[in-house]
């Protein structure tokens, strides 16, 4: 049974229950309620969350007023920790908005700290964000449900960008060279059926590296 490490929210656990309920093969090892040995681990799921604590970015902050007060140093740490191990190991990464942004701090990038008009409502209910893609992506959706006040910067070591924000180019997507496969997403594809394929081609590739 393959072993899938986490740290999902109590609050984003709805949304997520759904997708794991179809692969009960997969065994959800949720570093918020339980320990995970991270050398056991056969995959890696970074879920939304809170802005990445301060003593985990890689540059200045100017403005200390933009990182939200809500910050988890534990989850961080954890976090952090998860991707050298999965990246060291050639695990199957799937991140998803923070852990977007944790993917590319630990891989040696910067973050834009605050950015307008890219947190509204109706970003986060519906797939209104026009996107435009590299030909070579691995999964092009038109449209997708992205709210976030931060965004990739500078990319981390390795990083390639697949998709951005038809609008004003923030990254919404973005794949890890060389890697069987790493990929991150800005947007939520657990909040609807529309990115079933990408939860589908993530856990083919956790029970074919089990295997």
């Amino acid at each position: 049974m393959p072993n899938l490490a986490t740290w999902i929210r109590a609050k984003d656990a709805n949304w997520f229950r759904p997708i794991f309920a179809k692969h009960p093969e997969i065994e959800i090892w949720n570093a918020r309620t339980r320990n995970v040995a991270l050398n056991k681990m056969d995959g890696l799921l970074l879920s939304g969350g809170s802005d990445i604590s301060p003593e985990f970015l890689r540059q200045e902050i100017a403005d200390p007023n933009v990182i939200n007060r809500d910050v988890d140093p534990a989850r961080d740490r954890w976090e952090f920790e998860a991707v050298k191990e999965a990246v060291s190991r050639g695990l199957p990464i799937l991140a998803i908005c923070k852990g977007l942004q944790v993917f590319n701090v630990a891989l040696g990038g910067t973050l834009k700290l605050d950015i307008p008009g890219h947190n509204l409502p109706e970003q986060k209910e519906s797939e209104i964000q026009p996107l435009r893609h590299e030909t070579a992506a691995s999964h092009r959706f038109p449209k997708v449900n992205s709210a976030h006040h931060q965004a990739i910067e500078q990319l981390g070591n390795d990083l390639e960008v697949e998709a951005w924000a038809a609008h004003d180019g923030i990254i919404e997507q973005v794949r890890l060279r060389n890697h069987p496969f790493g990929l991150a997403v800005q947007y939520h594809p657990e909040r609807s059926r529309a990115y079933e394929s990408l939860f589908e081609d993530f856990f083919a590739r956790l029970e074919s590296s089990k295997g």
